[in-house]
């Protein structure tokens, strides 16, 4: 894919007071439109590389650089304050409203949009306080794009959510990509979330290896997802109606020699 690089990671490392070296050595580019999967074990620094692109957290080493500033997705966010739904939402229009400003009605029509992007809008009202995890998901990122920033950057979005609500936010990512030629970095534990949504992948391998960046479909072998998770992984082809689709899964005898890839 051609086009400019929305974030830039150069020879990026940190490690923090004394310890060991969570990242060394990262560099990585995402261009414009892409989406990349952060893919790695507990421990592996997909939290603090987030935090180092949003500018959260300086890096030992090495430096990033964004074209433009990135909204951002918590993997959980829980106010002390009873905000509403469509509060939360025009929290991320607080760039465009200024300091000491109150949201005029460009603001909430920009943030009713993005809720129904997100197919949050009869819950405009509703106290944010009274969804349940996957709602406040989606809530959040209509914040996210009420802030009509052209980066996108999800910590482990679908971590709360069941899994028909799993394949509906990795479909509308792919969307909002597609759609607003956004450039979106998510985390994740699962390789099936890179395959169904992203164009790269990024993996954070044991730190004596350096990480490994590229289109989802080359980096994500059998060899790379079982050195990145320390067990012996299986690529699985599913057929359908629709043509094909992949899955990775733990070795566990012969349970999972039914259709692989090579069968």
């Amino acid at each position: 894919m051609n086009g400019q690089v929305a974030i830039a990671l150069q020879e990026v490392g940190h490690c923090y007071a004394s310890g060991p070296w969570i990242l060394r050595q990262l560099s990585a580019q995402v261009i414009e439109g892409q989406i990349c999967a952060v893919l790695g074990p507990n421990g592996r620094g997909k939290s603090t590389l987030i935090h180092i692109i949003l500018g959260l957290l300086s890096p030992r080493e090495g430096h990033v650089r964004l074209q433009g500033r990135a909204g951002f997705v918590p993997q959980l966010f829980l106010p002390t304050f009873p905000y509403r739904v469509l509060d939360m939402v025009l929290m991320g229009r607080a760039a465009q409203v200024g300091v000491l400003s109150v949201p005029g009605r460009h603001d909430t029509d920009m943030a009713m949009a993005a809720l129904s992007e997100v197919g949050m809008e009869a819950l405009a009202e509703r106290p944010f306080s009274e969804l349940s995890g996957g709602q406040r998901q989606m809530v959040m990122l209509a914040r996210a794009l009420a802030s009509e920033e052209k980066i996108l950057i999800l910590d482990e979005p679908a971590s709360s959510l069941d899994l028909r609500n799993q394949l509906r936010l990795l479909r509308l990512l792919r969307r909002l990509a597609d759609k607003r030629h956004l450039t979106i970095l998510f985390t994740t534990h699962q390789p099936q979330h890179a395959m169904e949504a992203a164009d790269v992948a990024l993996l954070l391998m044991d730190r004596e290896v350096p990480p490994v960046l590229g289109v989802v479909a080359e980096v994500m072998t059998e060899e790379n997802m079982t050195r990145l998770y320390g067990i012996a992984m299986q690529r699985i082809r599913l057929a359908h109606a629709g043509g094909e689709c992949f899955h990775f899964l733990p070795r566990c005898g012969d349970a999972l020699r039914v259709g692989p890839e090579n069968g």
